[in-house]
C-alpha cells in the first residue's frame, strides 16, 4: 500500500514459497466450492469468489485475473476487491437467504442432541456475518 503504482489487482508475489503455496490452496478450495455454488441453492457462489479472489491475491495472478474477468460473478468480485462495495438491493437478499439458512439449521437441521454449542454459534456466526455484510459500502 505504501506503493503509490500499487493496483488492487496486481497480485503480490513477493512471499515465500510455502506461503503462495498455502494461499493457492486456500483459494483454490473456495473457488470449487464457489463453483459447486451455481447450481446448488444456498451454497453462496459470490463470497466465496470474493474470498477465492483474496487468497488468489497472495498467490496467483492467473487464477486471480480468472475470477475477476469471469462473466457470471467477476464484477461483483472486481467491485468488491476495488473497494465498491456491493448493490444495496442485494443486501436484502443476501441477508435473506442468510438467515433462512441459518434458521433451518438451528431450528431443524441442528438435532437437539448436539452440543448446544453448535446452535449457539451458528446464530453467532450469522449475526457477525450479518454486521459485516451491513457494513460493506452499498455501491
Amino acid at each position: 500500500m505504501d506503493n503509490p503504482s500499487h493496483d488492487v489487482h496486481t497480485v503480490d508475489l513477493n512471499r515465500s514459497g510455502l506461503s503462495r503455496t498455502f494461499w493457492f490452496i486456500c483459494g483454490f478450495i473456495s473457488m470449487v466450492v464457489g463453483l459447486i455454488g451455481i447450481p446448488v441453492p444456498g451454497l453462496p457462489t459470490t463470497p466465496l469468489m470474493i474470498l477465492a479472489a483474496a487468497c488468489f491475491a497472495k498467490s496467483s495472478q492467473r487464477f486471480y485475473d480468472w475470477i475477476i474477468q469471469n462473466k457470471l460473478f467477476g464484477h461483483h468480485v472486481k467491485n468488491y476487491r476495488e473497494g465498491k462495495g456491493i448493490p444495496r438491493k442485494s443486501k436484502p437478499i443476501i441477508l435473506a437467504t442468510m438467515w433462512t439458512f441459518v434458521l433451518f439449521a438451528v431450528l431443524i437441521a441442528i438435532p437437539d442432541s448436539a452440543p448446544p454449542v453448535s446452535k449457539i454459534t451458528t446464530l453467532v456466526l450469522a449475526v457477525i456475518g450479518t454486521i459485516f455484510i451491513l457494513r460493506i459500502p452499498n455501491l
